[in-house]
């Protein structure tokens, strides 16, 4: 009887300790930290990396956990993965979607297992599944862009545009550029799908060189489509031409900085977005007051401004 009286007063000790050791998100201990989920349209680019980067550090700091995954551009991929994050029970996910619509079924996953959505860069379609959205000013981003096209060609002309249509960013990024570019006397002679991608643009860009050898500008929707055209350019030995891109990416800084046909991008900062994306995060699961929208600043990078910020990594 003694022996049991012991061991029912260690049992009882045990659980009271643990029970202690609880404490609120952003601080828990090893027994008890949060898991977090990552998905992101693709780890293949560069932002992102470095944005996963900025969000791991933020997380691990606090003794939390980041689930980090790549579906390389493929919906159902993504949609497949978050799935089995959700059955890794982890306690919310940053989200960004291959495809803006595409990813409703995720959503109405997410929302039944009632893991918060941390929404970044790009929006959903469907938002009112969307617990929180940061990202950048995307619209500025673009329209930043236009605004450099009409003061270097106040006459206008022919032009071509390469875009994205599943990826929300990219569409509002060309909505601002064509409002800046608006009753200007431009031409888009070209518009393709370029789906975010350096190879697929080089190859629509061959094309439109051939078939419009007029252009005076490509705007593309990211750095990446942006140093396709510059690619197919160079390749075709076409040097009156302005490409515009979005991201500020250090290898568009380095393109920007050479003085060539690269003559611009919106600039944004994964940087900042990660880190806001989890200061958002840790006051949802900490049941604090959070901003719905954090929008986070976008500009214009050029040959005029580029060695402020350097091309050796992300502003």
């Amino acid at each position: 009887m003694k022996k049991l009286l012991i061991l029912l007063f260690g049992t009882i000790l045990t659980f009271g300790l643990v029970a202690c050791g609880n404490e609120e998100a952003g601080g828990g201990s090893d027994s008890d930290n949060l898991v977090f989920g990552y998905t992101s349209m693709t780890q293949n680019n560069p932002f992102f990396q470095i944005l996963e980067e900025s969000i791991r550090t933020e997380v691990e700091a606090n003794g939390d956990e980041l689930i980090t995954t790549n579906p390389a551009m493929d919906v159902e991929l993504q949609i497949n993965q978050i799935e089995d994050m959700i059955a890794q029970g982890i306690d919310a996910i940053f989200l960004n979607p291959v495809d803006w619509e595409g990813i409703r079924p995720a959503l109405v996953m997410l929302e039944e297992a009632g893991v918060p959505i941390i929404n970044y860069d790009t929006e959903v379609k469907d938002f009112d599944y969307v617990t929180a959205y940061v990202g950048s000013d995307n619209t500025n981003a673009g329209r930043v862009a236009g605004q450099d096209l009409v003061e270097r060609f106040p006459d206008g002309g022919p032009i071509a545009v390469l875009d994205s249509p599943t990826m929300n960013s990219v569409n509002d990024r060309i909505e601002g550029f064509m409002e800046a570019i608006e009753g200007k006397n431009f031409e888009i002679v070209a518009q393709q799908d370029a789906k975010g991608d350096l190879e697929t643009a080089l190859n629509l860009t061959e094309d439109i060189l051939q078939a419009h050898p007029d252009i005076i500008a490509i705007m593309g929707g990211n750095d990446p489509t942006a140093l396709g055209a510059l690619a197919a350019a160079k390749a075709n030995n076409v040097t009156d031409l302005a490409i515009y891109g979005v991201d500020g990416s250090p290898s568009a800084k380095a393109a920007i900085a050479e003085g060539g046909q690269f003559v611009g991008s919106g600039a944004q900062s994964p940087i900042s977005i990660g880190v806001q994306s989890v200061e958002v995060a840790y006051k949802i699961l900490n049941d604090e007051e959070f901003e719905k929208r954090t929008p986070v600043e976008t500009f214009l990078i050029n040959q005029e401004n580029v060695d402020e910020y350097g091309t050796d990594g992300w502003q």
